[in-house]
């Protein structure tokens, strides 16, 4: 059969019903009856409560009129009173000595942003970090399960140093990368 050069079928259309009556929509009378009284009492609803707005009452007459009292004196504001206290002559030309301890640094803290097993994997990962702008290693190590290939940052002084570049590769979508102590 020829399937490229066959024809559509003709589009089917479900048989028209025929009825006795024209189809119209019917309305009892009762229906038309009630929205006519809705209408109106609506009318009214609004008409009763424009007109209690409306309504011209006279007004009300005032029988105690207060009188005009005289104005106050406006009395002028004093002056500054003294200092009683001597603290700012003090305290003009003190130091104050604050004990603050000195922050223990610890170790140099090493990044670990990933291990492979691939070479090519490391490098592809060192030139991602390089594109955020930030300098990586490739350690391989050989152990007891095979060789792999780590992708570390670092040394860094602090662990805040750290944070701040991990917050960098996070920005350059590059999550996961762990801080250690390097030893």
């Amino acid at each position: 059969m020829d399937y490229a050069n066959r024809k559509r079928p003709p589009k089917r259309t479900p048989p028209k019903k025929q009825s006795k009556k024209a189809a119209k929509p019917s309305v009892s009378w009762w229906v038309v009856l009630l929205a006519v009284v809705l209408v109106a009492g609506f009318v009214w609803f609004l008409v009763t409560i424009s007109g209690k707005s409306n309504q011209t009452d006279p007004a009300p007459v005032v029988t105690d009129v207060p009188e005009k009292q005289p104005q106050q004196e406006i009395k002028p504001i004093p002056d500054m009173p003294e200092e009683r206290y001597q603290y700012p002559d003090v305290l003009e030309n003190q130091e104050v000595i604050v004990d603050v301890p000195e922050r223990e640094i610890g170790p140099p803290k090493l990044m670990q942003c990933g291990s492979f097993r691939n070479l090519s994997d490391a490098e592809q990962m060192r030139a991602m970090i390089a594109m955020i702008g930030l300098e990586s290693l490739i350690r391989t190590t050989d152990g007891g399960n095979g060789v792999w290939h780590r992708v570390v940052l670092g040394p860094y002084e602090t662990k805040r140093d750290a944070e701040r570049d991990r917050h960098k590769l996070e920005r350059g979508n590059i999550h996961g990368c762990q801080i250690w102590n390097w030893n």
